[in-house]
């Protein structure tokens, strides 16, 4: 029976910040007593970060104590190998000797034969040594990497093929282990990760060549697509082989962490399918679901310019116009806007020298008929919106205004607004993003030589708790009103709003 490696908490900190509650810190290492898994992946021992990083990312002295405590378990830490020299083995691993029984290393193949030199520190200390050796869907065609494989005989006690991109198959788990079984007599693992939610059978076919350790998470928590799921591993194990499973501590476990998947939602979704099926890395799409406002469409066509080694895959007129107002009313996505549309309509007409700018479409239909030179931030999963909005509408004569070139998301226009669509050729007043709904909506203003914004739809968000993804879109929103404002324009919102960087007006005050 194959050696089971739990990292839900190293590979889970991808999510967190490697931030987990003492509650669910105790449930994990009480529970995993219980289970049949021999080693616990705690995190990474770091050199510092210029960035925050949390608690397992570093494992200081006094969390590897209490650990040690309240586990039974063969503890693991692991080393990026990028960010730590063999000169620094001592001094970061030194705190490890006594608690940790492994120290595994996460290595780019191209780095290979330097991760050789700093497995021999470690393994001077008295330590396992692990070489997770990553993206082993492209090891093929690495020939300077195969042929030092061999190298890590005498200083590896296990060696890891780790699917980065989560897009391997049974067939390749197979080659390629058995490539890796003809160079060297070091016993091999496998790390899978979940883009196509092949975990768990390239888990088990790793199993059937000889695997001797296999990795999976609780509730398949990791980076990106996420991991095999130690609880349908050890429910598959149990089934198949007789493996004695306690499944009241297995779903005590299970439970904890499901919590916390509601919250930040680790899973595959089309994207991961898209980056793993290409063997594209999961840190740039797991920044983009994260975003609200990116959809899908914009996503797989960011993979496919990946893909292709291209900077954008479409550039466009400049949006310059010799068209000023003295005033706009910036219309968001937020409910306000319907629940008061007879009055913003009655403001629209009755006031002059003033254009109507879109953040979002989704209430642009409310206002089509309207007679002022309307503008549409063409970004995210607007184009679907816009082509909902006006697909029964022949005479469209909006312009739609896209992020400056290159853009990140690639370009998708509706072939309907296409001979009215113009990219920025900069964003001028803030560099807190450049292609957001608010950051178009705001620098289109600019350009149309706007000194008076008012806003609708900006509701913000009730005082219950909300998620990460509107935590992150509402502080930012707060920075652009913030920094337009040291442009000399202060936005007026018309509608109730929680933005504290809009100045509190009413729309009815301008219609009496």
């Amino acid at each position: 029976m194959s050696k089971i490696l739990d990292c839900t908490l190293r590979d889970g900190g991808y999510y967190t910040n490697w931030d987990f509650s003492s509650d669910i810190v105790q449930k994990y290492f009480h529970s995993f007593n219980n289970l049949p898994v021999e080693y616990l992946e705690i995190g990474y021992r770091s050199k510092p970060m210029n960035k925050y990083l949390g608690e397992y990312f570093y494992c200081p002295d006094y969390v590897l104590d209490s650990i040690k405590k309240i586990s039974d378990k063969k503890l693991v830490i692991i080393l990026d190998e990028k960010d730590v020299l063999k000169e620094d083995a001592v001094s970061l691993l030194e705190p490890c000797k006594g608690i940790v029984t492994m120290v595994r290393m996460a290595i780019d193949p191209q780095n290979f034969k330097r991760a050789l030199g700093l497995a021999q520190e470690v393994k001077k200390m008295g330590f396992e040594v692990g070489f997770n050796v990553m993206y082993m869907s492209s090891w093929k065609e690495n020939k300077d990497f195969l042929d030092l494989i061999g190298e890590v005989t005498g200083i590896a006690d296990i060696f890891y093929m780790v699917d980065s991109y989560g897009g391997v198959f049974p067939e390749d788990v197979k080659s390629i282990y058995n490539l890796v079984k003809e160079k060297t007599t070091v016993p091999i693992g496998f790390h899978g990760h979940n883009n196509l939610e092949m975990g768990l059978i390239n888990t088990l076919t790793a199993i059937e060549c000889g695997a001797e350790m296999v990795d999976a998470t609780v509730t398949g928590m990791g980076r990106g697509a996420g991991n095999l799921k130690t609880e349908l591993l050890l429910t598959a194990l149990n089934a198949r082989d007789g493996l004695e499973v306690d499944f009241n501590s297995l779903s005590q476990v299970t439970d904890a962490f499901e919590e916390l998947q509601m919250e930040y939602g680790w899973g595959t979704n089309l994207p991961y399918m898209v980056s793993g099926a290409n063997s594209l890395p999961q840190k740039d799409v797991m920044e983009w679901v994260s975003k609200r406002y990116y959809s899908f469409n914009s996503i797989i066509r960011a993979l496919h310019n990946q893909k292709e080694n291209v900077k954008d895959n479409e550039s466009l007129p400049l949006f310059k116009t010799e068209k000023k107002f003295s005033k706009a009313l910036i219309i968001g996505g937020g409910p306000s806007t319907i629940n008061h549309k007879k009055a913003l309509r009655s403001f629209i007409e009755k006031t002059d020298d003033m254009c109507v700018i879109f953040a979002s479409s989704k209430n642009a239909g409310v206002f089509a008929d309207i007679e002022k030179e309307q503008y549409y931030s063409l970004v995210g999963n607007e184009g679907l919106r816009l082509s909902a909005v006006f697909d029964k509408i022949e005479n469209f004569s909006g312009k739609c205004i896209l992020p400056p070139y290159p853009r990140k998301m690639g370009t998708f226009i509706p072939e309907k607004v296409r001979n009215t669509s113009y990219e920025l050729e900069s964003v001028t007043f803030t560099d807190v993003v450049n292609d957001s709904h608010t950051v178009l909506a705001l620098q289109t203003a600019i350009e149309l030589g706007v000194k008076e914004i008012y806003v609708t739809g900006y509701d913000g968000y009730s005082n219950a708790k909300i998620g990460t993804k509107e935590q992150e879109l509402f502080v930012e929103n707060e920075a652009l009103f913030k920094d337009i404002a040291t442009f000399g324009i202060s936005p007026v919102s018309l509608t109730p709003t929680r933005y504290k960087g809009l100045k509190a007006n009413s729309v009815y005050a301008h219609i009496i």
